[in-house]
């Protein structure tokens, strides 16, 4: 555990993929009543240095673009089951660190790309956040989420169409070329919303080499094989010097100094009367 998670890991949000599935909702329902209004809510950085400050905030609702409610909701029931088992292997505050820094990360990237435009094409900021604003949103945040479980569970299989049986690794493969050729063949504008977006599985993939390519039941044995070795190497306040026993071996154990030997020797409530006093030489 590291410093920052023992200062920061209570203020960590439990079902943070349903959370989002939510804000989704509320962008679909959004779009039945007003679909204009969502114009108002996109990430356009030039609203936002101009006073729309929530918008930093309101692109999450945004949801994916699709005629289809069908496929809607089976793209979010997949997206959450994959989110929600990333969250208890990984632990909530981890999840947490991984799904928001790729949001900060997206609204980072609005901003550079804005200022690229400008500097090197010339493009008026205005124009260049509005034209922007339609590139970032959510998308290529649940796609970290897909990668992310490829990369950590390789080997689990899902149907592909209901039907196919398929590795998540092989699907990691074809997700990771699509996207690279939608990167080379996209405008300036998708590439620093594609970039900016999953600059997160990036920071996972380097930071994470020695937890990948396992299954869950290989992450619990190492989690209660972690927990086992706390138990028995862990540093402990009493130890008794005859029989070695320390207040992890019972609740009821009661550990006392003895003023007669010399030095300091700690014994249980069973050997404190009954050992042989240490004496100096």
């Amino acid at each position: 555990m590291s410093n920052f998670e023992k200062k920061f890991g209570k203020y960590a949000i439990k079902n943070l993929s349903l959370m989002l599935i939510m804000c989704y909702a509320v962008g679909y329902l959004i779009t039945f009543v007003n679909s204009n209004f969502l114009w108002y809510l996109t990430l356009n950085p030039y609203a936002i240095l101009h006073g729309q400050i929530w918008r930093l905030f309101t692109w999450i609702v945004v949801p994916p673009e699709s005629s289809n409610l069908f496929f809607v909701l089976i793209m979010l029931y997949f997206y959450y089951s994959l989110g929600t088992t990333l969250e208890r292997t990984w632990g909530t505050y981890r999840y947490n660190v991984y799904l928001l820094s790729g949001m900060l990360f997206t609204v980072v990237g609005s901003f550079l790309m804005m200022g690229f435009c400008a500097l090197l094409y010339r493009v008026p900021l205005a124009q260049a956040g509005e034209v922007g604003s339609l590139f970032f949103s959510t998308y290529y945040i649940n796609m970290s989420i897909f990668l992310a479980f490829a990369a950590t569970f390789p080997e689990v299989q899902v149907l592909l169409m209901f039907i196919i049986p398929i590795k998540v690794k092989v699907l990691g493969i074809i997700y990771g070329v699509i996207l690279l050729a939608e990167f080379l063949m996209g405008n300036v504008y998708s590439r620093f919303a594609m970039a900016a977006s999953l600059f997160n599985f990036l920071v996972f993939w380097i930071g994470s080499r020695n937890h990948i390519h396992m299954s869950p039941r290989q992450v619990k044995r190492r989690q209660e094989f972690k927990r086992e070795v706390r138990r028995n190497t862990g540093t402990t306040k009493h130890k008794c010097a005859i029989c070695g026993r320390t207040e992890q071996d019972g609740d009821d154990l009661e550990f006392r100094f003895c003023s007669k030997c010399e030095g300091n020797y700690e014994y249980c409530q069973e050997h404190l009367f009954t050992h042989q006093h240490i004496k100096s030489r």
